[in-house]
């Protein structure tokens, strides 16, 4: 039953793709200049929880990093590298290295000599055609959809991560895309723990009706089945916003997450599910961003639910919530500051990234 959600699901999204494609279509962009930049940025960062949480008076969670690479571009091919750097002095005379398995669940290395780490590396080739734009992509990049950036994407995202800037999310990955007129379209195989016979299917599509947005997306992890006993958890999702005017509008997201019972997980090489056998869970979150005058570039308020969310982390509400700002100063910095709920709606933590960019 899950392997034939899993086509259906895929077919659903291809389908509107390919119909979208051929019914709304505009002129093709012209070349683009080839161009060559240098990217980079400081940011620091830091967590407070203002509830008791039975942690030193001090800042919870901190960090101190500088993203330096560069990108170049052209009308038929693209390239992209970033590099992380760590400052080992802030802190901790060791580096944390972080990854993320698939069933969202941080693993920490810790690393007295490595103080660089690959943030963003990727090359993609485009061809422009009558029929539409084509791409090819592969390496690691970004693949979520965000708007402020802490709820939703819940196709890429385990449901026990939320709260400040919780859906940046990368994947190494072989990614192809189709666009044509309104339409949007891609689809990918990622991995997860860097491992290339274990990761997963993920297909997406957008369309864009001038201030109106709409995007629907598939993913399954159907690749660990192929040498491995695994279950597979089916997750599909859907998106919209709308804008009124400038730094008005509205979004949010709603998604079905499925995971099959039929497998026996004891097994030496058996992977675990992302999610418990035999549960669903239907999470959905909406957002509203809100004009300021020009007092702040961007103002967010964001409310989530997600039912028997306890089974997934102890004893969290179902409900949770998040007010974001965004404040740039001049050309190269801005300040992000978010106040959000944790496992409950009144532990309230406050979160600050400022970011110094040289572009």
């Amino acid at each position: 039953m899950n392997q034939n959600f899993a086509k259906l699901a895929a077919a659903a999204v291809i389908t509107t793709s390919l119909f979208a494609s051929n019914v709304f279509a505009q002129e093709a962009p012209k070349a683009e200049e080839p161009a060559f930049k240098l990217t980079g940025n400081v940011q620091a960062q830091a967590i407070k929880a203002v509830y008791d949480n039975d942690a030193d008076n001090t800042l919870d969670n901190s960090f101190l990093r500088a993203n330096i690479g560069g990108k170049y571009t052209s009308s038929d091919f693209e390239a992209v590298i970033n590099l992380r750097i760590f400052s080992p002095a802030f802190g901790n005379k060791n580096v944390t290295d972080v990854t993320v398995d698939q069933n969202g669940n941080v693993k920490a290395t810790k690393s007295a000599q490595d103080r660089f780490s690959a943030d963003t590396y990727y090359a993609k080739y485009k061809w422009n055609t009558g029929f539409g734009d084509f791409s090819a992509q592969f390496g690691r990049f970004r693949t979520d959809w965000t708007v402020a950036g802490n709820f939703g994407t819940y196709v890429d995202v385990h449901l026990n991560k939320r709260g400040f800037l919780a859906r940046d999310y990368q994947h190494d990955a072989l990614g192809f895309g189709f666009d044509k007129g309104i339409s949007s379209f891609s689809l990918l195989l990622g991995t997860y723990d860097n491992k290339f016979d274990t990761g997963y299917l993920r297909a997406e599509e957008t369309l864009k009706f001038g201030d109106a947005k709409i995007s629907a997306a598939y993913r399954g992890n159907v690749l660990d089945p192929i040498q491995h006993t695994a279950e597979v958890s089916h997750r599909i999702a859907g998106r919209a916003s709308y804008y009124f005017a400038k730094n008005l509008g509205l979004y949010g997201e709603v998604a079905y997450i499925t995971t099959g019972d039929g497998e026996n997980l004891s097994a030496a090489n058996a992977i675990k599910s992302e999610y418990a056998q035999g549960t669903d869970y239907v999470p959905f979150f909406v957002g509203v961003e809100i004009p300021t005058a020009g007092i702040l570039n961007s103002l967010y308020a964001e409310l989530e639910y997600v039912a028997d969310r306890d089974e997934i982390q102890a004893d969290a509400d179902e409900l949770a919530w998040t007010v974001s700002l965004i404040k740039k100063f001049g050309k190269h910095s801005k300040i992000q500051l978010s106040a959000y709920s944790e496992k409950e709606l009144s532990d309230v933590a406050i979160a600050a990234r400022f970011t110094a960019s040289i572009q």
